[in-house]
């Protein structure tokens, strides 16, 4: 009746454990959902003052590792109110077995859990913030080096910026190290808390004079089995996690606590406008000041009054870092005033200077969530200049753009950029410098077509460098140092006296009898870059993540404690675990023996007193048998003083019932009890083999905690470094393919699993794994018949085990794959933030956040569920074995001691309690160790060919001295499957020469460069100064070219590190170059720091700063990719004129929009379809009325065509008068 009541008991136990432990996980599954949702509506509401406090890492760190503490806390927390009413109710119990000596025992018990985790918790706290700050920093780091990735490679800059990474990676690995180690005590005491209770309260029981047995040793064990559950697991976790979620608690506080950008925002007055009466109101700012920051001393802009009437479009010009964009921003509200008022009237649209688009169709990123429209959209589409791109486009508009549109040119991500603003029907229109990332031909259809056409009748604010197109302008205004200098219309600043109506003239000879002369063409446009959208359908299978499938494989797990150590240390590792459950288990051994002896003395002593009462010299033995349950005698018969009670822990050990019967028969051979009994175990000795026993596993499995970690947390960081060098070397086609939320994702939430959540799964289950199997060898000691039901458990555990993880592991696997596309749409959310806000597609964007939420979501809680399953039916196998373990004593009729049945009933159900602990932790390891197999795979990436280690040559530390560059049946493709988009392409560029390269929009220009910096395949020669740049490093090639890129990428480092991030110049040399640039003034020191992206320079000043890093190298070679597209005609011509004096000396290609920055070259290489077609001098060019150069010089009108011609036979005459005087 008891066994029965005992495993009915057992199964209703654990049904109700693992459906409560299931609604718990769900319930912490539904707040960090809850938590991620608040998480990313904040994100659009934060004011631009909010995002320079917020890095992007911080905010990807929220979201990978903060809110996951939820999932874990609700699983747990329940345990501090749990633990102190089964401490009550448990004390009670023992109480009742063993008297005062219980308070002893629990009070013992009590002292090494709940005072030292509260302890440990508290550091631990401490630690967990530290920790989160340092890889919010790693996290930033990467995200910056992700994004600007192809400069640090074209700059050589990759060892200091992996020294950056290491230097961020080993401080926050070292704060983690220390909370494993914490950890790493906090395990110790799971093991060791029990058998040092029991040890106490058995000690005590003993010197107050009572002797134990088995019915109070076991049942003691039970008790203390349940204390250590409640005080050294359970409640130790539910205090940990708490105190690590009150940390992320108080981050996402922080985080939702940052300033919001008002949703309508109208200057100070903030006045409510009727929207009928908004439409007639266009864009007033009456006395406006505004600045960035509200503890910045001087004003971004200051006391502006501008009103632009609806219908009518204002034209911003200025020099870099005049405010332009500034403007813009005030008039979106991103930029709060800080004086003055605002009105806007009616809805706004906006075209960001830098394009913005996602990972979609060109059609999704055009329409952006607004109602497709076939007319409308038809029109856009021409107006914006991009028909004849969709029809070159192998898909047309259901075309894959990839992020950051990289599978894109520069002009067609800037006319899709347009076009979704044009396409919104709005009243006033928002437009930074849409039109100098197109050609000119293309950007005059743009502004003829679209702006002067399409939106006639809207309110537009146009920012804009080029001038030609300022007398088609209703007001043009005139911005300096944030300042309006002066504003009026295109006739009135001609009229007057300011520095810029010379230029204004210029514009106007620009434009002069354009109209009449050029005929627009229809296509308007340019072919698309054939290298990334060909085969579109094979792009989009590369874009898609990876998924192993399968089990996972057993190379995992030996790569990853390969990582942490040598074979030899792993084998030292693996003893020292093995020592310390032998310790553990000897202890548990010694408990059971030394129990079974005081049984037997104390049957010795019944004996003698039977004896003595009968006044006999013998008494049949036989007919006491060794398991006869005996009361206390009178004291003068009592062996308390022998007696020392100990209970067993968790797996106990008995004496052998051969060894009773050959002590017995010993005692029977024996002539008196007196000369026998010293051959019995003394209690004192008993003792201190015990205290051995605890003192040694209490010291080894501290050690063996603090061992574990150590080589866990060596693993990590190898783990890391090594993808960390591996996405560095990896190719531009790599990065191409991969969104940079995906490649964050391993960074953050893989990496952070392998740091803090794998290490500690792993020891809890390694230790429980051990645990268990010393349970089943103590059972089978103790009846080697339960072998049987034994193998037939095992032989099921392993069954359950296969069909769990055939699933598990490709659940989780796409549980970790769903998670990259929430990581890539927050990524680029922030990036297209003011775009976001200004088309109002919040809740468009908020929409695509929750699916990818809900799709992750879906596989996590399959995770959830199988795991949950997978546990249920493994403790149904254990409570089927304590079963068969309970009842084959009573069904076999074996004769043993009491202490050998406790033992193995004791263990079994031990065994239930530990095996649905051990099955979810092992189900974490499984979960973790996918995050360790995703990290490998990112140190298989296809990375660069670079023969740094054993270069085939190393050039000479002059090299190049002259700068000639020779193309030789030059090939280029991005991927082997890929065709070529450069062609056996053959010339020579000589020394010092200035060179243009001219072509339409996917002729092959910035391919030239990727050829040249060997960032792709290549076949056929390119050599500088007669030697193969294929023989050299990657370092030595790259270092010795300088380039300005198309978009200026600047790092969060002091300027000094941006400028020269091997602190191999002296200051004078660094301060020349900013005084070089005319960026002295701007900054108040080497040492001024850089924000995230540059973001606080303008995009023109961003631009100056290449340039002085270039001046700074002073390389012979220099290239130019269209370096100045978003700089006014003034700072272009600056850039120009600081080329020319600082680089004279100097081979210099320029890849240039603007035909006139290039007129005046040596050479001018003309690109189609990644062939050369022509290559000469500009002015020889123009001669050949059906070139191709011709015609593009045509096409810029009238005027400037004249004008053109002119620069070109100017700097002919001027090279040939040079030539003359070089040959004399």
């Amino acid at each position: 009746m008891y066994a029965g009541a005992l495993i009915c008991t057992a199964l209703f136990s654990i049904f109700l454990a693992h459906h409560s432990f299931l609604a718990c996980q769900k319930i912490g599954m539904r707040i960090r959902i809850a938590c991620c949702s608040v998480i990313y509506r904040k994100i659009l509401r934060l004011s631009k003052s909010a995002q320079g406090k917020t890095a992007a890492g911080q905010i990807v760190n929220l979201l990978s590792n903060d809110v996951n503490r939820f999932d874990s806390v609700t699983m747990w927390l329940h345990f501090v109110w749990i633990m102190p009413i089964q401490t009550v109710v448990v004390t009670y119990f023992i109480w009742e077995a063993v008297g005062w000596s219980a308070l002893i025992g629990v009070l013992a018990i009590f002292l090494q859990t709940v005072p030292v985790q509260s302890y440990l918790s508290k550091l631990t706290s401490k630690l967990r913030l530290n920790i989160a700050t340092r890889t919010d920093e790693r996290v930033r780091l990467m995200s910056e080096i992700i994004s600007g990735i192809k400069v640090i490679k074209m700059y050589a800059w990759e060892r200091p910026f992996e020294k950056m990474v290491q230097l961020a990676r080993r401080h926050e690995i070292k704060v983690v190290t220390s909370a494993s180690y914490l950890r790493g005590l906090y395990l110790s005491t799971m093991v060791f808390s029990e058998r040092t209770s029991l040890f106490i309260t058995l000690l005590s029981y003993s010197l107050m004079g009572h002797h134990i047995s088995a019915d109070k040793v076991f049942a003691m064990a039970q008790f203390y089995n349940i204390l250590q559950l409640a005080m050294a697991i359970y409640y130790p976790q539910a205090v940990q996690f708490a105190a690590e979620t009150k940390v992320s608690i108080k981050r996402l506080e922080d985080f939702l606590l940052l300033e919001e950008m008002q949703s309508v925002y109208h200057g100070n007055n903030k006045a409510t406008i009727n929207h009928e009466q908004d439409q007639k109101l266009g864009v007033t700012i009456t006395n406006g000041s505004a600045k960035w920051t509200s503890n910045s001393i001087v004003d971004t802009l200051t006391h502006i009054n501008l009103w632009v009437k609806p219908g009518k479009l204002c034209a911003v010009i200025g020099p870099v870092g005049s405010g332009k964009s500034s403007l813009l921003q005030a008039v979106l509200g991103e930029l709060p005033l800080s004086d003055g008022s605002l009105i806007v009237g009616g809805d706004v649209s906006y075209s960001s200077q830098e394009p913005w688009l996602f990972v979609g169709t060109v059609r999704q990123n055009i329409l952006f969530g607004q109602p497709y429209n076939p007319e409308r959209y038809k029109e856009v589409i021409q107006v914006c200049a991009l028909k004849r791109d969709l029809e070159l486009f192998p898909h047309g508009d259901k075309t894959i753009v990839g992020e950051r549109g990289v599978s894109l040119s520069g002009g067609q991500r800037a006319r899709i950029n347009l076009a979704r603003a044009v396409y919104r029907s709005s009243d006033v229109y928002l437009l930074d410098d849409p039109l100098s990332a197109v050609d000119t031909h293309v950007g005059k259809c743009l502004f003829d077509e679209c702006i002067s056409k399409f939106l006639a009748n809207k309110t537009r604010i146009l920012v804009t460098h080029q001038l030609q197109y300022l007398r088609h302008a209703d007001l043009i205004v005139i911005l300096k140092n944030g300042k309006i200098e002066t504003q009026g219309t295109y006739k009135e600043l001609m009229a007057s006296k300011t520095d810029f109506a010379h230029l204004l003239g210029g514009g106007d000879e620009e434009m002069e009898n354009e109209d009449s002369q050029r005929k627009l063409n229809t296509q308007f446009s340019i072919q698309p870059q054939f290298e990334e959208d060909e085969d579109e359908d094979e792009e989009a299978e590369e874009n898609a993540e990876l998924i192993a499938k399968g089990k996972l494989k057993a190379s995992v797990y030996f790569k990853y404690f390969q990582s942490g150590a040598s074979s030899l240390i792993l084998i030292l590792l693996v003893l020292i675990l093995i020592i310390g459950q032998m310790a553990s288990s000897g202890a548990d051994f010694w408990v059971t023996y030394w129990t079974n002896q005081e049984e037997l003395k104390q049957y010795y002593v019944n004996k003698v007193i039977q004896r003595d009462q009968l006044n006999s010299t013998d008494s049949p033995m036989e007919n006491l048998q060794p398991n006869t349950t005996f009361v206390d005698q009178p004291t003068e018969y009592s062996l308390s003083n022998l007696t020392a009670s100990i209970s067993p822990s968790g797996d106990f050990i008995t004496l052998l019932p051969s060894l009773a019967e050959t002590t017995a028969v010993e005692y029977e051979e024996s002539t008196s009890f007196n000369t026998m009994l010293p051959r019995l175990l003394d209690t004192d000795t008993a003792i201190y083999i015990y205290f051995a026993f605890i003192l040694g596993s209490v010291f080894i499995t501290s050690i063996r905690s603090i061992f574990f970690f150590k080589v866990c947390m060596t693993a990590s960081k190898i783990l890391h470094d090594t993808m960390f060098g591996s996405i560095l070397a990896a190719t531009m086609r790599f990065f191409d393919t991969n969104p940079s939320g995906r490649v964050l994702n391993r960074f953050s939430k893989d990496m952070g699993a392998v740091d803090e959540q794998l290490p500690k799964a792993m020891l809890e289950t390694i230790q429980v794994l051990l645990v268990m199997a010393g349970i089943l060898t103590l059972v089978t000691i103790v009846n080697y018949w339960l072998l049987v039901p034994m193998v037939v458990m095992a032989f099921l555990f392993y069954k359950v085990r296969g069909i769990y993880l055939a699933t598990a592991q490709d659940v989780k696997r796409l549980e970790g794959t769903t998670r990259s596309p929430v990581f890539s749409h927050l990524s680029a959310s922030l990036n297209g933030l003011s775009t976001i806000r200004a088309s109002q597609a919040q809740e468009m964007v908020i929409k695509e956040f929750d699916n990818h939420q809900d799709l992750h979501t879906s596989t996590w809680f399959l995770t959830l569920e199988t795991s949950a399953a997978f546990g249920f039916w493994l403790d149904c196998i254990s409570v089927t074995f304590t079963a068969v373990v309970s009842l084959s004593f009573l069904v076999l009729n074996i004769d043993t001691f009491g202490g050998n049945v406790g033992l193995a009933i004791s263990q079994s159900l031990i065994l239930n309690g530990m095996l649905p602990y051990g099955m979810r932790l092992a189900a974490d390891v499984i979960s973790q160790m996918t995050s360790v197999e995703r990290i490998l795979e990112y140190t298989k990436v296809e990375k660069e060919t670079d023969l740094k280690k054993h270069p085939v040559q190393k050039p000479p530390s002059c090299w190049p001295m002259k700068g000639m560059i020779q193309f030789e049946h030059m090939s280029l493709k991005y991927s082997p499957a890929d065709p070529p988009v450069l062609k056996d392409l053959n010339f020579i560029i000589q020394p010092a020469q200035k060179v243009g390269i001219v072509g339409r929009t996917g002729a092959g220009k910035s391919s030239l460069i990727s050829a040249l910096f060997r960032l792709a395949r290549l076949e056929g020669t390119v050599r500088i100064d007669n030697m193969d740049t294929a023989v050299l490093s990657l370092s030595d090639l790259r270092s010795h070219i300088s380039i300005i890129p198309q978009e200026p990428v600047l790092f969060t480092a002091t300027l000094r590190d941006n400028l020269d991030p091997f602190h191999e110049f002296p200051d004078d040399v660094l301060w020349r170059a900013l005084e070089d640039v005319e960026l002295k003034e701007s900054v108040s020191g080497l040492d001024f720091l850089v924000n995230e992206g540059g973001s606080n320079f303008s995009a023109g000043q961003r631009q100056l700063v290449c340039l002085a890093r270039a001046i700074v190298r002073n390389n012979r070679i220099l290239v130019l990719d269209e370096a100045t597209a978003n700089v006014d005609p003034q700072t272009d011509a600056f850039i120009q004129k600081t080329i020319r004096t600082k680089f004279e000396r100097c081979t210099v290609l320029t890849i240039a929009h603007r035909l006139n920055t290039i007129m005046d070259s040596d050479r001018v290489l003309v690109m189609e379809a990644g062939t050369m077609v022509e290559f000469d001098h500009p002015h020889l060019l123009l001669q050949n009325k059906k070139g191709k150069f011709f015609k593009m010089v045509q096409e810029t009108g009238k005027a400037m065509a004249e004008q053109l011609h002119k620069v070109a036979e100017e700097a002919y005459k001027k090279s040939n008068l040079k030539q003359k005087n070089t040959d004399a």
